[in-house]
């Protein structure tokens, strides 16, 4: 146990002067009565003896509890905590601008994303990839959701699209974020299809290592660059991160204009499906903005019991209280007077 303001637990020398004085009081009052024939100055026994010290000690151990509260003690206590990571990976591929979920799929998934944020507690730690021909962490995991909330803002549909390069940079964020700060600076704010900076590989462990760090996939899943998805599924599979894929568009599709020509782009729900399937995650269908918020309501974390230093001079305060008034009530009780 520590303490926060220690000079307070000199408020402990005050007891042993408070007792001498109550001593002194309580002699002078015993005289005073045997002056007058009550027959007290003899002393009490038994019973009546033990009755007497009871208030008297409920009133000593309140008051020492209460000297510990005033110096604000620390203490290592195991708390509930829900934690998890949550890797959002946006595809910013130029499909992502077409119009069939209103007013834009991207602009769509950023609603639902930023609503997701909102409503996470600060021991969730979200990160933000970005992928269209290539994939970058565009946000480090972390318990700010402005910061969380600014780099979602800034992602704009670009080139082509690679869902596997945004699995894979997903996964080193995963590992990177656990692994803690290594030499070299991973995390960027560059523009999904430069060249990534190079992140560490992460090891292979057994499946569901990373029970509470999980990959939310937005995208269309129109996926035109190498490598295959579903090799970095199995990847993902095999360290033990789940994906879930978030279908971005309509199965009927549309056209979007990209670099003055007119493409036609639609859902490629089969292939989320069997990204999904892979990792162990779910796909869903987001037809409208309203489904696609729903879909982060699903997404399971961990509660665990976390140690940390906490302070607890409202516990010691509160026992100091029973105490004090457990020492009066008895006074009051058995002796008929208050202390």
């Amino acid at each position: 146990m520590s303490f926060i303001w220690p000079p307070m637990l000199l408020s402990l020398l005050l007891i042993p002067i408070g007792l001498l004085l109550y001593r002194f009081l309580e002699g002078r009052r015993r005289r005073r009565l045997a002056a007058y024939g009550a027959g007290l100055g003899r002393g009490s026994s038994g019973r009546a003896g033990i009755r007497s010290r009871v208030p008297a000690a409920f009133l000593l151990l309140g008051m020492i509890v209460m000297a510990f509260a005033l110096a604000r003690p620390q203490a290592v206590v195991s708390l509930p905590r829900q934690e998890g990571t949550v890797i959002l990976a946006f595809d910013v591929s130029a499909s992502m601008a077409a119009t069939d979920l209103a007013p834009t799929r991207m602009a769509a998934a950023k609603v639902a994303a930023k609503d997701f944020v909102a409503r996470q507690p600060t021991s969730i730690t979200i990160g933000v990839v970005a992928f269209s021909d290539s994939g970058v962490s565009v946000q480090a995991p972390t318990n700010d959701q402005a910061a969380v909330v600014a780099a979602i803002d800034r992602l704009t549909p670009q080139r082509g699209t690679s869902v596997a390069q945004g699995i894979t940079a997903s996964l080193k964020v995963i590992a990177a974020a656990e692994a803690g700060p290594f030499s070299g600076d991973y995390y960027t704010n560059q523009t999904p299809g430069s060249s990534p900076t190079v992140a560490p590989t992460p090891t292979p462990v057994p499946s569901g290592f990373h029970a509470p760090a999980v990959i939310v996939l937005l995208s269309d899943g129109e996926n035109n660059e190498n490598p295959d998805p579903a090799v970095a599924a199995q990847a993902a599979a095999n360290l033990g991160v789940r994906i879930y894929t978030v279908g971005i568009g309509s199965a009927a599709g549309t056209t979007v204009t990209v670099g003055g020509f007119q493409e036609f782009t639609q859902l490629d729900a089969a292939a989320l499906q069997g990204i999904a399937d892979t990792t162990g995650g779910t796909y869903y269908a987001a037809t409208d903005a309203q489904q696609l918020r729903s879909i982060y309501d699903n997404i399971d974390t961990q509660v665990i019991l976390q140690p940390q230093m906490t302070e607890i001079t409202s516990l010691l305060a509160g026992a100091s209280l029973l105490m004090l008034v457990a020492g009066g009530l008895t006074s009051l009780l058995w002796l008929g007077r208050l202390p």
